[in-house]
């Protein structure tokens, strides 16, 4: 047996998860009268996404919390006049700055739910209502009556896969009814 003086030894680190480099920049831009969501990150790399959807089942909740802060530089809170950007201007300022006097409360009076799902990858559940939808952060308490968390709750969650979040989400959902 041969003894190997320590300084001798090279350990290559093999990182178990690689995380992206940091959002820098978004656009909106229309393609074939399709408007995208461009993402650019640090290293100059750009993805494009079809709707929010499409962006929250790609991204995780540091990307999304950079996004809000990167639209919130940019307006403040002044809605901005554009279609689409005032469209992820006001998702987002829900999702993040709930407002109890908010008209987008009101709306949901009314309306039932069509779909309920849950994006564990950013921590946000979407629900669709017949008119209209919201996006909500998993762990924030919104004015949501009894009546909209029962339809969530008859509605049934949908989410990839089954995990924490999910019994976290529901458990938030079952006190706030509780609560009401």
């Amino acid at each position: 047996m041969r003894i190997i003086p320590e300084e001798d030894i090279e350990i290559k680190a093999i990182p178990l998860v690689a995380k992206p480099p940091v959002i820098i920049e978004y656009k909106i831009v229309m393609e074939r009268k399709i408007s995208t969501y461009h993402i650019t990150r640090a290293d100059g790399s750009t993805r494009r996404y079809t709707s929010m959807i499409n962006l929250l089942e790609n991204i995780n909740r540091e990307d999304l919390e950079t996004i809000w802060k990167i639209v919130k530089d940019k307006y403040g809170n002044t809605r901005p006049e554009e279609g689409y950007e005032r469209v992820l201007w006001g998702d987002l300022k829900v999702m993040f700055e709930p407002d109890i006097e908010s008209e987008v409360w009101r709306q949901l009076q009314g309306h039932g739910v069509t779909i309920w799902k849950l994006f564990s990858l950013c921590g946000v559940h979407f629900v669709r209502f017949k008119n209209l939808h919201i996006f909500l952060v998993v762990d924030k308490v919104y004015p949501l009556t009894p009546v909209i968390i029962k339809m969530m709750l008859e509605r049934k969650l949908q989410a990839d896969q089954w995990n924490e979040m999910c019994y976290q989400l529901l458990k938030l959902m079952m006190k706030q009814l509780r609560k009401q």
